[in-house]
């Protein structure tokens, strides 16, 4: 069978990064006013003692994709490649898409919301719409099975040539062999 000519899993891969990256740079973690040489602290609305909690979510969300990034890699390199991840994958990418969606609306609606973050949330939304349709069609696209490695007498090694008994060489219909 044909590989396919298309890599859904190596654009997730790709799709996946870029959203990392963009998630980084959206959420308070400090690294914008770092660039910019300006102190990390973050400054909240929020009681101090649901911060960690914050934090902790904000993580398990950003560890989550890293995962599935990993997975995606190991699944397209692997000898089974697994249908199950696959639509699990796609239902992932479906959750964090609608994710997105509330939380683009909610920095729509912020009185002071800055242009350069909605400006990131709406990058992130378009990233995750990418996601879900390369995770559709990856979970659709048909399992290859990698083949047992190949020994040192297996045709796989061999260079392209039929199997059947080599021909004489360059004779032509009729001709008398010559005798050597």
């Amino acid at each position: 069978m044909r590989p396919p000519a298309v890599d859904h899993a190596l654009r997730l891969r790709s799709l996946w990064t870029a959203w990392l990256l963009a998630t980084l740079f959206h959420v308070e973690l400090g690294l914008m006013p770092l660039f910019h040489g300006h102190s990390a602290d973050i400054h909240s609305s929020l009681d101090d003692r649901w911060l960690p909690l914050l934090f902790d979510a904000m993580a398990v969300y950003f560890v989550i994709p890293l995962m599935a990034l990993v997975l995606i890699a190991y699944d397209a390199s692997g000898p089974r490649p697994r249908r199950r991840w696959r639509w699990l994958h796609l239902g992932l990418s479906l959750v964090y898409t609608l994710t997105n969606i509330p939380h683009l609306l909610a920095d729509l609606l912020l009185p002071d919301a800055r242009v350069d973050q909605v400006g990131l949330m709406l990058v992130l939304l378009l990233l995750g719409l990418l996601i879900n349709r390369e995770a559709w069609l990856w979970a659709r696209q048909p399992l290859l099975r990698s083949a047992a490695p190949a020994t040192a007498g297996d045709a796989r090694t061999a260079p392209h040539r039929s199997s059947a008994v080599p021909a004489p060489p360059s004779a032509s219909p009729g001709a008398p062999a010559a005798d050597g």
